[in-house]
Parts: C-alpha cells; structure tokens; sequence
C-alpha cells in the first residue's frame, strides 16, 4: 500500500508530522507494508533566496501577523515539537526558499535515500539553525545522507536539475485541492491533512489496509458432528 506525502523544509508541523506518522507506521505493524514516498510542496514560493531576518520577524513583516500573536505561535509548535522528541530553535532559524532543497530531495529520491536527506534538511532547519538554501550546507548535507558530493554539487548548480519534478509535485498537489501541509494520501484514496496525532494516523492506516486486503474466510466447524454438509460442484452433487 501507498502513503504519499507532502511537505515543505520549512513547516514546522510537517517536522512534527513526519515524527507522529513514523510512530503510527510503528505501531500498525505495517513497516514493511507501505511504501512511503515524500513529495515537495512550498508554503513561500515568493520568499528570498535568503531572508535577512528571524523567524519571528518573517512571519510579523511578510505574513502580516502581530508579534504576539508570532510569539504565541512559535512557543505553542516548540512544546509540540518537544513532545515528539524535537528540539526546535527559532531564535537561530534561517529563512531562506526551500526551491533548491527540494531539488535535491528529488536527487536523493532517484538515489534512494530520500527519507534520509528529508530527515536532515528538517532538522537542519529547524534544530541546528542551518541555511538550507546555502550550496555548501547542501551539499554537507546530502553526503551525510549518503549521495555523492560532486554529484550533489552538480545537482545544486544547475538551477534546471530536478526542477520539473519539483513542479509536477506542486501541479499535483493542485489537483488534490492540497492547500496546507503536511497533507498524506492513503493508498491514492483517503486524505490526512495537518500534523494528526499519532492514534488518528494508525487508525487511518489499518483502515485502508484492511480494505484493500480483507482477511480470509474463516471456516466453521461442522455443525452437527459426524456429519459433512452435502454441496454441489462441478463434477455433480454428494
């Protein structure tokens, strides 16, 4: 069974999400079930290559919010995020596009270890308060994720690489109707938007796996014992 998913670098709920959907993965016993795939989706298309502000004054100057309102925002996702292991700090964040790193997500896609540099670039971002739209940075960060650096590196230059699977994934969450990440398709049939937690996801998941693999019949024990039930077939009836 498939389990599409997407999500921007720069969701702080998508990072929360990706933890409470692999837990969920975990406890439905469906590891080896389901093939998991990411797919890029940007919440910014419009934003800098490089932001030169924090996060806080990002979201107040850009999306026009108050600074309460941002304060209150960034601690209620760093508690969450506390909650499944996540150590987030805006205070050192980098904002910056995350064009180029879903690029190299696609790279990583076609080499096999996707999940892996998704994994990084997240934490990158929101933890260790990296630039992920800084060449060196990803390019360090897709070694660490196991692709070659000369590879990588001639990945990240070429502002064409990968360019029209980024966008066939942003057209695609367009027919969906996907407005918001992180959003998750079950089995090209159901939709899960937003960080659920991790039961809600688990219930999902056996759900469509149930349907599209229903258990076999159990057969019942003769009814009256010493007696075989009389059927027909096509060689005649006994």
């Amino acid at each position: 069974m498939s389990v599409d998913i997407w999500s921007d670098i720069a969701c702080p709920w998508c990072f929360i999400g990706k933890r409470r959907f692999e837990s969920a993965l975990e406890q439905s016993g469906l590891t080896d079930s389901i093939d998991v795939t990411y797919h890029s989706y940007q919440l910014d298309p419009t934003l800098p290559d490089h932001y030169h502000g924090t996060e806080e004054q990002y979201l107040g100057e850009m999306k026009g919010l108050e600074p309460t309102r941002v304060r209150q925002m960034l601690q209620h996702v760093t508690q969450q995020a506390a909650g499944e292991g996540l150590t987030y700090d805006f205070d050192n964040l980098k904002v910056a596009n995350s064009f180029n790193a879903h690029r190299l997500l696609h790279l990583a896609k076609a080499h096999g270890v996707g999940s892996q540099l998704k994994e990084l670039l997240l934490s990158a971002h929101f933890e260790r308060g990296l630039d992920t739209n800084d060449a060196a940075v990803l390019a360090d960060l897709a070694v660490e994720a196991g692709l070659d650096r000369a590879t990588a590196e001639a990945t990240i230059k070429d502002e064409n690489a990968y360019r029209q699977d980024v966008l066939q994934d942003f057209a695609q969450a367009r027919a969906y109707g996907i407005q918001g990440v992180p959003f998750f398709v079950i089995d090209n049939k159901y939709g899960v938007s937003g960080a659920q937690p991790s039961e809600a996801f688990e219930q999902a998941l056996t759900q469509a796996f149930t349907e599209k693999h229903p258990a076999p019949l159990t057969m019942m024990s003769n009814v009256k014992p010493g007696e075989d039930g009389a059927v027909c077939g096509p060689e005649g009836c006994n």
